[in-house]
């Protein structure tokens, strides 16, 4: 049913639609709304599940940590400095292979306080080993939401849905709500297979030394690596029972023949994608990354095939290095023949405002031979004293 819906109060509705036997609530801007509509859910009987309201952002994903390692389906939602405490919890789910969903609606990490959009949160537990998806708009966050319960089930993994703060969580879209019978028909119960039993005791996370610790790690990365098809197949189902699709790992857009890229996450593609079909100037390819971890690097080869020049857009910045996209970009497409130039610019950090012309700007700024490697694109480093800029 086709319904306008705020972006948390769609994704509320999406967990919902899964049954998850455990929801660990604490409330963080902008990620507060999704908790919030749950509530609503659980306390006018729409919702059957256990609703843990918890003291900390450590304790919602310690509750879901121990639900899931029960078997019970799981989820909890944060942001920013929620997913920075979550940190150590964070690792321990994904290190102990339990599935289990979590929102991040994505916003800049402190200091300087700032409440709005950028990816600094979920790029900071991105080695932590859960799978992260990444949303371009309001359906596609409502449908990776389903999506993401499956894959997690299928591998054994840990999966982070990333949807931009504000932009998409407090934006009113229409949106495509599934029925709680289709879901159920395309969603399988859970089956963890090495869920804790009293009656049949084991042991998860126990210590490991390194006479057997970089096997784990291995097996951990090879477990991440090999739900790329995974993830893929599920969204090529869900595709076939809902009739539309997420894109998989990565879509691209615009004319084969162009000699110019622009990769992007999250809701800056759809500013991309308007920006673009206004543009006069030389027609671009549109890449929207989806699957940030695992890193779909043979795809993103394909998908730069051809082209002279990309542009990777970053909402992140590792200091002292740059753009954290632009350098896993630069390291998958290393060594490949006819690589095209990558030219790596951060974008709307803390919540700036991304305007449509910016695809404009972008082409006219690498059009100059001498064009920056990387820069804070949108910045006015006439603000800043000189020995900052």
């Amino acid at each position: 049913m086709r319904e306008a819906l705020e972006g948390s109060q769609a994704i509320a509705r999406a967990v919902a639609l899964c049954e998850p036997d455990v929801v660990a609530a604490y409330p963080i801007t902008p990620q507060t709304h999704i908790v919030e509509n749950l509530s609503v859910l659980v306390a006018d009987g729409d919702l059957k599940t256990e609703f843990v309201s918890v003291e900390s952002e450590f304790s919602a994903a310690s509750v879901v940590l121990g639900a899931a390692a029960s078997g019970a389906r799981a989820y909890t939602a944060s942001s920013s400095q929620g997913v920075l405490l979550m940190g150590e919890v964070l690792f321990n789910i994904a290190g102990m292979r339990i599935p289990m969903v979590m929102t991040v609606a994505n916003r800049a990490v402190s200091a300087p306080l700032n409440i709005w959009n950028d990816h600094a949160d979920s790029m900071a537990v991105r080695d932590s080993g859960w799978i992260q998806l990444h949303c371009a708009d309001n359906q596609e966050a409502v449908d990776t939401t389903i999506q993401a319960f499956k894959i997690s089930q299928e591998t054994d993994l840990p999966v982070m849905v990333c949807m931009d703060g504000f932009v998409l969580t407090h934006t009113m879209e229409v949106i495509d709500i599934p029925t709680l019978a289709q879901v159920r028909k395309w969603l399988p119960p859970l089956n963890f297979k090495r869920a804790l039993d009293p009656s049949d005791p084991k042991s998860l996370g126990a210590l490991v030394g390194p006479d057997f610790f970089p096997e784990v790690r291995h097996s951990h990365h090879s477990a991440v690596m090999k739900s790329l098809p995974v993830i893929e197949k599920v969204d090529a189902s869900f595709a076939r029972a809902f009739k539309r699709s997420c894109g998989g790992l990565l879509t691209v857009e615009g004319p084969d023949d162009a000699r110019i890229g622009i990769i992007a996450m999250g809701s800056t593609v759809g500013t991309l994608r308007a920006g673009l079909a206004n543009n006069a100037g030389a027609p671009a390819r549109l890449i929207k990354l989806r699957a940030f971890r695992p890193f779909p690097d043979a795809a993103i080869r394909e998908a730069v095939r051809g082209l002279d020049h990309l542009i990777v857009i970053d909402r992140a910045i590792s200091p002292g290095l740059g753009g954290i996209l632009g350098a896993e970009i630069k390291s998958v497409l290393y060594g490949v023949p006819d690589a095209p130039r990558i030219y790596n610019y951060a974008l709307g950090l803390g919540g700036r405002d991304i305007p449509e012309s910016i695809a404009a700007d972008l082409l006219a700024t690498i059009a100059d031979p001498d064009a920056p490697a990387f820069s804070v694109f949108d910045a006015d480093l006439s603000m800043l004293p000189a020995e900052d800029r």
